[in-house]
């Protein structure tokens, strides 16, 4: 399975992560805004979107001491930016607390009135995003459950993982190998969703 879908596996299987949304004018904001105005912490917050980590981790991937990790991690909670996800015990016993992103995305809109319509559009974007990975990798499920047992002919015994679907150069050779069918079906889904998006704006 190639490695977009499984980032589309990995993605949908942390999709409790909330959309957030705010207005510049919010108090909201401004402990957002102020608890991203340092360059170590906006480093801490990148850090846990890229996987989520224990203070040590975030202090390894930051080059900065544990000790400074938890006071700026402390600051990004406050402000509702980040929040313990898990614990894990290091090889001494001891718990350690696992943080990451509370909010993803995260929109900051300046008009006050237009945050409500905002936060239902990005919403539906996200939950339609995740139903269509979803829905990739059960075509891609199906289309392998199809296609394999093809490849190494009747009474053949199990078909080769790195054997191929057609000649090289057919059609079934593209979608099969080099594209991959829950690939394709998931950006023509979205390629269709945005033509459709763009003619009922006009």
């Amino acid at each position: 399975m190639s490695g977009l879908i499984d980032r589309i596996q990995d993605r949908t299987a942390t999709s409790d992560e909330r959309l957030r949304v705010l207005d510049v004018e919010g108090e909201e904001t401004d402990d957002v805004l102020d608890a991203l105005a340092t360059d170590t912490r906006r480093a801490v917050y990148r850090a846990l979107f890229e996987r989520p980590r224990t203070a040590s981790e975030i202090a390894d991937a930051v080059d900065t001491s544990v000790q400074n990790v938890h006071y700026h991690v402390s600051n990004l909670e406050a402000a509702g930016l980040v929040e313990p996800v898990d614990s894990r015990y290091s090889e001494k016993g001891n718990e350690m607390t696992v943080y990451g992103p509370a909010s993803d995305p995260l929109v900051i809109v300046g008009n006050s009135e237009m945050r409500p319509r905002v936060q239902r559009t990005l919403t539906d974007v996200v939950g339609g995003i995740g139903l269509l990975g979803v829905a990739a990798l059960l075509v891609q499920w199906g289309a392998e459950r199809v296609a394999r047992p093809s490849i190494g002919g009747s009474g053949a015994g199990p078909a080769s993982p790195n054997a191929t679907v057609g000649e090289p150069g057919s059609l079934a050779w593209v979608v099969f190998d080099v594209v991959e069918p829950g690939v394709l079906f998931f950006f023509v889904c979205l390629a269709v969703a945005a033509l459709a998006a763009l003619a009922l704006d006009r």
